[in-house]
């Protein structure tokens, strides 16, 4: 019957997170209450576990009393039945006596070994969670174990599961099984009393933590990562900040040639990652914000949290962006809603190159406008759809959608 219990403690010795000293104490308290149940009482009970081999030892101390004295089977053992266990014992001393394992029954040994499971199982859920509940903010590496439809498990370097939900990956993420996967911890939750920890590709934190591994100066703190905001996968802004006016902290971050910035563009799947020196002073900052475009001048509503942002002609479409990311991201890092708007100009109203349209129009639709000499915006509008269709292979839907896109830009 004890080898049900030598058994057990092989299986538990391959629970993780948790350490020698506390499976000894939860070994000792099962056992304790075993035989609390069948003594009343382990107050004179010694309990010896070893964790490495499974061996337990049970040792009942009771003193010594003359024969006919005994009042407490419990406490108390008479003088013969003492020198039964050794000869030279005498009254007064303290006998020491091993409890078999199989006195205590086969029902009850069976009874502790689902007890010992099951508590060794809530501290293996415990310090699951309290380790990951440190580490919330923190970059993981993982291997991609199980890929279901919405999220992947994924296996630390012990074992343990953790989640990445298909929205908090980037678009263009594909990981196969055995994968390597680098995330950070976004959060840890229970769920019908079992830890969740669930990772983010998608979080700020995950880009600036992978700024700190690859640029010393931020680890050391001698620069800041103020503020950063992303469109996972297409875009990001990252302000930082040098307390060293002898580091430039854009410089720092970007490396020689790129070299540090490469590897975490990679990392993200060539999401576009524009770094900016911050400044307190708003309309800098919405100015560097808006990189690559060169803006002309800003009015700040303040209190209303507001700024137009006035810019030649041929630089609007370079401060919106592809898709609106560089204006939403703009707006996002300086906490202010920009409007953006082309300058007023006295002089004739002034056309926009086809070239500035590349990110809404694709180039070959670009390349058979210019195949018939229509190389701005105002060509294009002047022409009729019936022309357009005779001249060059577009079809109507199509032009109807081009002449949207560029009628939007003189709105």
């Amino acid at each position: 019957m004890s080898l049900q219990l030598v058994e057990s403690f092989s299986e538990f010795k391959e629970f993780k997170n948790i350490d020698r000293a506390t499976m000894m104490r939860v070994l000792e308290d099962v056992f304790r209450t075993m035989i609390r149940r069948k003594y009343g009482s382990d107050d004179n009970f010694d309990v010896i576990v070893n964790t490495d081999n499974g061996d337990l030892e049970i040792y009942r101390n009771r003193e010594i009393v003359d024969n006919g004295e005994v009042e407490d089977d419990n406490q108390e053992l008479s003088i013969d039945d003492a020198r039964k266990l050794e000869e030279d014992y005498e009254i007064g001393e303290e006998a020491i006596e091993e409890i078999d394992m199989a006195s205590f029954g086969r029902r009850t040994i069976l009874t502790a070994r689902q007890t010992l499971l099951s508590k060794v199982m809530e501290l293996e859920k415990d310090e699951f969670y309290k380790k990951y509940k440190d580490r919330v903010g923190e970059i993981v590496v993982g291997e991609v174990y199980q890929i279901w439809k919405n999220e992947i498990m994924i296996l630390d370097d012990e074992g343990n599961e953790l989640i990445l939900p298909k929205r908090e990956m980037i678009q263009r993420d594909f990981f196969k099984k055995g994968d390597n996967v680098r995330a950070v911890v976004l959060r840890v939750e229970m769920y019908n009393s079992n830890p969740k920890v669930i990772l983010s590709r998608t979080a700020p934190e995950f880009l600036e933590r992978l700024f700190e591994l690859e640029v010393p100066e931020i680890l050391d703190g001698l620069i800041t990562v103020k503020k950063i905001v992303r469109e996972p996968g297409e875009r990001a802004k990252v302000a930082v900040e040098s307390y060293d006016d002898r580091i430039d902290p854009v410089g720092a971050c970007v490396g020689m040639k790129g070299s540090r910035i490469h590897g975490i563009v990679r990392e993200l799947k060539n999401e576009n990652i524009d770094v900016i020196n911050y400044t307190s002073n708003i309309q800098l900052l919405i100015q560097r914000s808006l990189s690559p475009a060169k803006v002309s001048s800003i009015n700040l509503d303040e209190e209303n949290g507001k700024a137009d942002v006035f810019l030649p002609a041929d630089q609007v479409s370079l401060a919106i962006g592809k898709g609106g990311h560089n204006i939403k991201l703009a707006g996002k890092l300086v906490g202010y809603n920009i409007d953006v708007y082309r300058e007023n100009n006295e002089e004739e109203d002034m056309d926009v190159d086809l070239n500035e349209f590349a990110d809404e129009i694709d180039t070959w639709i670009l390349d058979e406008l210019k195949g018939i000499g229509l190389d701005t915006a105002k060509s294009v509008l002047d022409m009729t759809d019936a022309d357009l269709i005779s001249r060059t292979e577009l079809e109507q839907e199509t032009i109807e959608e081009i002449k949207k896109i560029l009628e939007a830009e003189f709105e």
